[in-house]
């Protein structure tokens, strides 16, 4: 993959804000989703120290369950930091997980609203080739 848009703003064709979720690297040492974690950017900043510039993003952080796929279905499960624009890996894309707690969604439901909507994800790993290669 040569390039990706990663997107972050404060308005979204004239509704709220959208910000996308990506793979952020914690530990390089571990293979696939173990070195990885998955945030939702907030906010994108930089500021300079000591003539230094540094590009940041305001991150959600979404916790893991569990230390595997799910079994039903491969992918894992998901559950604010300022962290520097170098961790990001790419981008992610979650799925909410629906249950006996949820009922039917309306046709009516902003679907810009699922992230906060829902209180566990599926990291879909099966998205394209990439996210397979690496979310495993």
């Amino acid at each position: 993959m040569r390039r990706e848009w990663i997107r972050c703003t404060p308005s979204w064709r004239k509704k709220g804000p959208r910000g996308d979720c990506v793979y952020l690297v914690e530990d390089e040492s571990k293979p696939g989703f173990r070195g990885l974690n998955v945030v939702r950017l907030k906010s994108l900043i930089s500021f300079s120290y000591d003539g230094t510039e540094y590009p940041c993003t305001v991150v959600e952080w979404f916790k893991t369950s569990g230390r595997g796929p799910d079994r039903d279905t491969g992918m894992w499960v998901s559950g604010v930091t300022v962290v520097h624009i170098d961790t990001i890996l790419r981008a992610a894309h979650l799925l909410p997980m629906y249950g006996s707690t949820y009922p039917l969604l309306d046709s009516e439901y902003d679907h810009n609203d699922s992230l906060d909507d829902f209180e566990a994800y599926f990291v879909n790993k099966f998205i394209d080739h990439h996210a397979n290669e690496i979310a495993f």
